[in-house]
């Protein structure tokens, strides 16, 4: 199935609330829009990566900060504690398993988005 990611990202404006736009082998394919900074946290069991989109994104370690610009990407190994942040909005693709929550071992708040939303 074709999907136009500009079109998707048109499709809303909430911050820090992942939409599915695909899913494959277990992995789902998030888009989010972000500003400002997201709580520290880490998935045990899981890889993050965050593709840039458009804007300016960080992610956030505890000993250094990788900034992304509009198509570069990371990955987020398993178990390694973590924020993201941007200063102003971004859009942002994330590739996790499906059943991976945003905020990981973070308490719940109102970062922590409905699971299973899809765009």
């Amino acid at each position: 199935m074709k999907v136009s990611i500009e079109e998707k990202f048109a499709a809303f404006a909430e911050h820090w609330r992942p939409k599915i736009v695909a899913q494959l082998n277990g992995q789902d394919v998030r888009l989010v829009k972000t500003k400002g900074t997201f709580p520290w946290h880490a998935h045990a069991h899981a890889e993050e990566m965050f593709l840039c989109w458009k804007g300016a994104f960080r992610v956030e370690f505890r000993d250094h900060v990788v900034t992304l610009g509009p198509g570069e990407m990371i990955v987020v190994p398993r178990g390694v504690e973590h924020r993201t942040a941007s200063d102003e909005e971004a859009e942002v693709l994330i590739f996790e398993p499906s059943e991976v929550i945003n905020t990981g071992d973070a308490p719940s708040s109102e970062f922590t988005a409905p699971s299973g939303v899809t765009i």
